[in-house]
């Protein structure tokens, strides 16, 4: 099944959701705002990720 994450972004903390293809919250984590945390977290993910969506913003880049 597919599944697709969401990413939104603060000065100390980002929250990451995951939702399968049918749009039910699979997971939810929040993880400090470094990108080895969040490189971590999607590589000991046993899902497939389809798509990340980033929330746009300043503090996003």
């Amino acid at each position: 099944m597919e599944h697709f994450a969401g990413i939104d972004v603060s000065l100390k903390e980002s929250s990451v959701c995951i939702v399968d293809g049918t749009g039910k919250v699979v997971r939810g984590v929040k993880l400090a705002s470094e990108p080895e945390y969040l490189v971590q977290y999607f590589g000991e993910l046993n899902l497939s990720i389809e798509r990340i969506g980033l929330e746009a913003g300043p503090l996003s880049q």
